[in-house]
Parts: C-alpha cells; sequence; structure tokens
C-alpha cells in the first residue's frame, strides 16, 4: 500500500544540550545546539518540544526539599495548588494556578539534583514565547515552540507529554463545521494538536537519555498561529463534569 509522504511528521531529538541551571537563556542554548544561522538544522515551520524540566531550572523554579520526608512534599505540592482534588497515600490530585489538574502540582524530583524539586513555570505560554522569540533572533527562523510535562490520564494507566505552554503553534485545531471523509459536519471534534506534538517529541526524547528538546518537522502550516494552552486547552470548572 502506498504511503502518503505528504503528511509525514519527523521527530528529531536535539543533542549538545548540557546542564542547565537558573539563569541560563535556554532559547540561546537551543540556538547554540542548532546553530550556526543558516545551517538547516531548525527550518522555517519547525515545532521545537522543550520539555517543563530545563524551563523550570532556567527559571529558577527549584526549591529544596527532603526526598525523605513525605509530610514536607506534600507541604510543597500544597502550596503550589489552588485546590486538592483527591488524596490517596502520598498521592494529591490537585488544581494548579495555571488551571492544570495534575498529580502533586507539577512537583519533581526525578532529573534533579537530591534535596532539590522542580516546580512549573509560573507562565509556561510566556516561557515558550521567549525561547522562540530568541531562536529567531539568533537563527533567523520563525517556528513553534511547545513546552511539554508528563501527565497521567483518568482512566488509562501510564504516561504521556502533554503541552503547558505554546508559542507560534495551535494549541488545539476547531474542525467543527467541516467535512468528515464521508461528507457528514462535524459538530464536536476539536484536536488538541499540541499535546500530540509534545507525545511524538517525547518519543525521540525521554526521562533516561538526557535529551531535552526536539524538533518535529512537518507540521500543517494552518497550525501555525498564535496560540495558548491556558486560553485554548484548560477546561474550566464549569465545564468540567468532574469538579
Amino acid at each position: 500500500m502506498p504511503l502518503d509522504e505528504s503528511r509525514a511528521l519527523r521527530a528529531y531529538g536535539v543533542l549538545g544540550i548540557t546542564e542547565v541551571r537558573p539563569g541560563d537563556d535556554v532559547g540561546a542554548l537551543l540556538a547554540e545546539a542548532l546553530g550556526p544561522p543558516g545551517a538547516g538544522l531548525l527550518r522555517e515551520g519547525d515545532v521545537v518540544v522543550v520539555t517543563q524540566k530545563i524551563v523550570s531550572k532556567a527559571e529558577g523554579r527549584l526549591v529544596r526539599v527532603d526526598h525523605d520526608d513525605p509530610a514536607q512534599k506534600q507541604a510543597l505540592v500544597e502550596a503550589e495548588s489552588v485546590r486538592v482534588l483527591r488524596r490517596r497515600g502520598e498521592l494529591l490530585i490537585t488544581e494548579t494556578a495555571h488551571g492544570f489538574v495534575c498529580a502533586n502540582a507539577g512537583v519533581d524530583l526525578s532529573n534533579v539534583g537530591d534535596g532539590w524539586a522542580a516546580l512549573l513555570p509560573v507562565d509556561p505560554d510566556r516561557s515558550a514565547r521567549r525561547i522562540r522569540a530568541e531562536l529567531r533572533r539568533r537563527l533567523s527562523v520563525v517556528v513553534g515552540v511547545v513546552v511539554s510535562d508528563t501527565f497521567g490520564r483518568p482512566w488509562r494507566q501510564g504516561v504521556t507529554d502533554v503541552a503547558i505552554g505554546v508559542a507560534g503553534i495551535a494549541a488545539v485545531v476547531d474542525l467543527r463545521g467541516t467535512a468528515d471523509a464521508t461528507g457528514r459536519e462535524l459538530v464536536a471534534t476539536q484536536v488538541c494538536v499540541a499535546d500530540e506534538l509534545a507525545a511524538a517529541a517525547e518519543l525521540v526524547m525521554g526521562k533516561d537519555r538526557a535529551i531535552p528538546a526536539a524538533v518535529v518537522r512537518g507540521v500543517p502550516s494552518a497550525w501555525l498561529r498564535d496560540g495558548s494552552v491556558r486560553e485554548e486547552i484548560v477546561r474550566g470548572p464549569a465545564e468540567d463534569l468532574f469538579r
């Protein structure tokens, strides 16, 4: 059966990004890894996916915590939450100030130094915009940027990466009012393309490979527009059957 190469997506892990420290410029680190300008490693219309962890480190969103003290970690999680929705042992499902509903308010102890925890960026959409602007300034290419993080999902085992911030790429593509393959009008379909791109990129990154960024190539040009996770993806409590 022939393959439709016109709709192909390719994901490439970005090598060469070393340990990120508070005060580092993630956009500059990416530009250094993907440069020099004109080298063609980053092309117009690509989407750069960056893990939340290096964004949080660069923005100084690190706090000390005793990994062996569950009460201290729980207090930190509650401080990062606007509401605790469920508790089970040490696991809390909370709502963050961003509107995210996730485990432990996104507080993460993996891939950080012993005695430290990483918190979510204060404004991940803004973080994505800064990275995008720096890549454009240094490499003279216009790209989309996704800041990704690992979330669990209700009713399904396993975790996947999702978008917590975007810039220059749609968060959701609304297909309502268009026709499906049989000609029927779609009345409810809104595709969270930012989450899909984050998940695809994670397959070439991974927590165990020290590759904190990826380039996704072949994204439809119609997706390349101003976007916002907070405005497009976060579902308000009034629309949520479970809050």
